[in-house]
């Protein structure tokens, strides 16, 4: 199997390509400089020649703030991107896997949300991501979405300048009074663990739509408090309100995901704590990065 991964050097595309290597997959990584998924011309230049039986793409414009004032941008990254790539793979029958975002969703609701939960994104980076799914769909039925969340990575995410693992850690090291949000619930999902997943689900050709991220729920606060736990680290933490923070943008509230369609395939996932865990045990690896 030949594998494209493309947006291989950021944190989720490190992993997948790690993952893939280690099955004696033949992987063939490019970078943003590489492939501007925005661009058809280039994306069927560059895809072309390379006859890949799966492209993976990370791509995405993911700066919610930024989606805001530059929705244009998003929006040919996020909706029209995902359209290009598919066009791509239908001329030359590869599969597409393509990956979605939490907030799709509103979050008003208190339950996690499965693949036929009615999406009400609220802003315009969950518009735009909602829009390339729908692109993709209507042009190329071997695909698989995955929507996941509060991704965090070895390699760190470049468009965002780390991961807030390394975030939190950092104030740590600094020493001065750490607030953190209380009232926003997601599933903090470790890269490696979604990519192991999803090397799994692309071998089984059930194509269409899932969930993928870790098991449980916890809001950012609670996630820190477990990172400052698990590196033994004394900290002044405290919990605080969204409303404490200036943005433009609104957030779900509760953006968990069900994983209940992706375990009937029989792939399970990792708990979060088990995830972070995993991720805090490969500390020198971060370091060098």
């Amino acid at each position: 199997m030949k594998v494209v991964v493309i947006g291989a050097n950021g944190q989720l595309g490190t992993d997948l390509c790690r993952v893939f290597a280690g099955q004696k997959v033949s992987v063939l990584p490019l970078t943003r400089r590489e492939i501007d998924v925005s661009d058809s011309t280039q994306v069927d230049r560059v895809l072309g020649p390379l006859q890949a039986d799966v492209v993976i793409s990370t791509a995405a414009f993911h700066k919610v703030e930024e989606c805001e004032k530059q929705p244009a941008q998003s929006f040919a990254v996020n909706a029209a991107g995902p359209r290009n790539l598919a066009l791509a793979c239908r001329q030359n029958n590869a599969v597409l896997v393509h990956f979605s975002t939490d907030y799709v969703f509103d979050g008003s609701e208190r339950r996690p949300y499965a693949e036929s939960d009615l999406p009400r994104p609220l802003n315009v980076y969950g518009v735009s991501k909602l829009a390339g799914e729908h692109m993709l769909r209507l042009t190329w039925e071997h695909h698989f979405v995955i929507r996941t969340c509060g991704l965090y990575g070895v390699a760190g995410s470049a468009g965002k300048g780390g991961n807030f693992v390394e975030t939190m850690l950092k104030k740590a090291g600094e020493g001065a009074p750490i607030r953190v949000v209380d009232d926003q619930v997601l599933t903090p999902t470790f890269t490696g663990d979604l990519a192991e997943a999803v090397s799994k689900l692309i071998r089984t050709e059930a194509y269409g739509l899932y969930h993928i991220s870790a098991e449980g729920e916890c809001s950012w606060y609670e996630f820190a408090r477990k990172i400052f736990e698990f590196e033994k680290l004394k900290v002044d933490l405290r919990p605080v309100s969204s409303t404490e923070f200036s943005s433009p943008v609104q957030r779900p509230a509760y953006s968990v995901l069900s994983k209940q369609k992706l375990s009937q395939l029989g792939i399970a996932m990792k708990t979060w704590q088990e995830g972070l865990a995993s991720y805090l045990a490969r500390g020198q690896m971060r370091e060098k990065l």
